[in-house]
């Protein structure tokens, strides 16, 4: 049995979110994990310039992804209003 990579558990807590964020027109995709466990995130469609996104991060996404995976230390969206 082999264990899944870091950010294939990241992947994992966010297609738990994922039907929440398509259903109002976004979605996130993880581009990379940096040596410090921080997940960088790309905001698509309308997560990109929702005025919320920032909360919807900090309170549901990073939240999910720390709960799941423990190692990640924090996240950080590439683009959007935050």
């Amino acid at each position: 049995m082999s264990e899944k990579s870091l950010i294939e558990r990241v992947e994992g807590a966010i297609d738990e979110l994922r039907p929440y964020l398509i259903a109002d027109g976004g979605d996130i995709k993880v581009v990379s994990i940096d040596n410090k466990n921080i997940v960088n995130l790309e905001l698509l469609g309308s997560c990109e310039t929702c005025p919320m996104s920032p909360m919807t991060l900090k309170g549901g996404v990073e939240e999910a992804i720390m709960r799941q995976v423990p190692e990640i230390t924090g996240i950080n969206a590439i683009n959007g209003s935050n």
